[in-house]
């Protein structure tokens, strides 16, 4: 197996974090997006959106889409299980998940396009629109609000246990906050809690 990767990007990391915590080593191709190697005919082969994370099969098959890797290495490699064990856990695990997939990263993804940094990286890719990003900016505060009296009651976003949820969480927050200047409010106690807990998982650091 390999992964097509990028180090910069959130999505790829959320695969690398979930390989460190499952204990696997796969081989790592680095995509470099500026240059456009992920929109290459040879890329689009393996994965028709042009977006990375790709992980590459030693039959050629490719499954794209972060969560759909980690669901198929949740399979091959079931300890420590990360989308949850009995039925309510897996459901839980699901709903939390789908939230943040949902509505956090729309948020952040709408500051990032409509962004500072985005317009020195790709000038004029997109057509930016201020008070796009002034009112997902604000949503985005709303919904740190939110999960900040959810981890009022529980350690993990998920429940008591560390899961998919916290990784994609973490990346997408740590992201936010390093290339989005869209951090958490200081004042925020429990998810700053929350996020200094996940990061001190050696993980983290993948």
């Amino acid at each position: 197996m390999k992964l097509y990767d990028n180090t910069a990007a959130p999505n790829p990391r959320r695969v690398r974090v979930f390989m460190a915590e499952k204990g696997l080593e796969i081989d790592t191709v680095q995509v470099d997006m500026l240059k456009g190697e992920h929109k290459t005919p040879e890329f689009i082969e393996k994965n028709l959106q042009g977006q990375i994370p790709v992980l590459e099969l030693d039959d050629g098959t490719c499954i794209s889409e972060s969560v759909a890797i980690c669901r198929y290495l949740e399979l091959i490699q079931p300890e420590p299980p990360l989308f949850g064990t009995s039925p309510v856990q897996q459901a839980q695990t699901e709903m939390h998940h789908r939230r943040i997939e949902l509505l956090l990263v729309r948020h952040i993804g709408t500051s990032w396009v409509n962004g500072p940094i985005v317009a020195k990286m790709a000038p004029g890719r997109f057509q930016q629109i201020p008070e796009a990003k002034t009112q997902a900016d604000a949503a985005a505060h709303a919904y740190y609000r939110r999960l900040d009296k959810e981890l009022a009651s529980r350690d993990y976003l998920a429940g008591d246990e560390y899961s998919i949820v916290d990784i994609t969480g973490m990346c997408l927050i740590d992201f936010a906050e390093q290339l989005v200047g869209l951090a958490p409010d200081p004042e925020l106690a429990n998810v700053a809690a929350w996020r200094a807990r996940v990061a001190s998982r050696p993980s983290a650091q993948a």
